[in-house]
């Protein structure tokens, strides 16, 4: 039990070394990695000084809350919820309850955008990019980071979560080449943009009670209900895509089995039902995660 955590003043190494045995009785992976960025951050100490000072003294205040932050934890709330970030790309990013918690398969959008900048030789073009339903806007602020001369508009329908993604983008230093607005999905957005990007809700419905328990009770509903079929937000971005990017390239996140009904529904929703040749990522698990095409004005 967490209970069992001391809260009276103990080292650091017995500490972590405490975490990781409670974290690996209820099955969690890699409990040691999660034990040290779990103290690490709550604490705010350097990864480091684990290693090299597990002598320290951590204080009765700091170790009840570790034991607080353990106590989530167990009761199956995401690390990165505890602590309020994540990392995505090798940056570290602030989340909130508007936001989705960024996972690494999202990190195939990102490898597939750069991809597609460096094989139309604007890596140091001044790039407009648009990222729809922004989130955290993990992925529009690490295209930025990774692309100096580019700029971006950040759109989503939750105020608190542009509120997040305002605050993640000052701290990586790219608040004064982005731009975050209150929109749903495309609607009143002005063109024109190079680059469009996506990960918008693709769950079923139906299929929103079998997940995770991580996903399901900890990410907004609202950032993973993707309508009956799961395509609902690719046909309302695709109705709209020639408008706002009349010459470049959109990329979606999709999920697993769903990127050839993705491009489907995209090609019949945004003109004349002409098939786009469409490129395809896959993730570390197999999975078609990424799907990019250019616009037909630009075929």
């Amino acid at each position: 039990m967490a209970d069992d955590v001391p809260v009276h003043p103990v080292s650091l190494g017995v500490l972590v070394a405490d975490v990781r045995a409670r974290l690996r009785s209820v099955g969690v992976d890699d409990a040691g990695r999660e034990a040290r960025h779990l103290v690490g951050t709550l604490l705010d100490i350097a990864p480091e000084t684990f290693l090299g000072h597990p002598e320290i003294s951590v204080s009765e205040a700091d170790n009840a809350s570790v034991l607080a932050g353990l106590t989530k934890r167990l009761a199956g709330m995401p690390i990165g919820r505890i602590v309020g970030r994540r990392d995505f790309y090798g940056r570290d990013f602030k989340l909130g309850p508007a936001t989705l918690e960024p996972r690494p398969d999202s990190e195939v959008l990102i490898e597939a955008a750069l991809e597609l900048v460096t094989q139309a030789g604007w890596r140091d073009a001044p790039l407009r990019i648009i990222d729809v339903g922004t989130g955290s806007g993990c992925l529009l602020i690490t295209l930025l980071a990774e692309l100096p001369p580019a700029t971006g508009v950040g759109v989503d329908i939750a105020p608190e979560a542009l509120e997040v993604a305002t605050r993640n983008a000052q701290e990586h230093r790219v608040a004064e080449r982005v731009q975050f607005i209150e929109r749903d999905m495309l609607d009143n957005v002005d063109g024109a943009f190079h680059l469009l990007v996506s990960n918008p809700p693709y769950i079923r419905t139906p299929d929103l009670a079998d997940l995770d328990l991580e996903v399901r009770e900890y990410d907004p509903v609202a950032a993973l209900d993707g309508g009956r079929d799961g395509l609902e937000f690719y046909r309302r971005i695709g109705a709209d895509i020639e408008r706002v990017v009349p010459d470049g390239w959109m990329l979606f996140e999709v999920g697993a089995e769903m990127a050839d009904d993705v491009c489907l529904e995209i090609d019949v929703f945004s003109g004349d039902n002409r098939r786009r040749d469409w490129k395809v990522w896959r993730d570390l698990n197999g999975h078609k995660r990424c799907v990019a095409a250019k616009t037909l004005n630009n075929q």
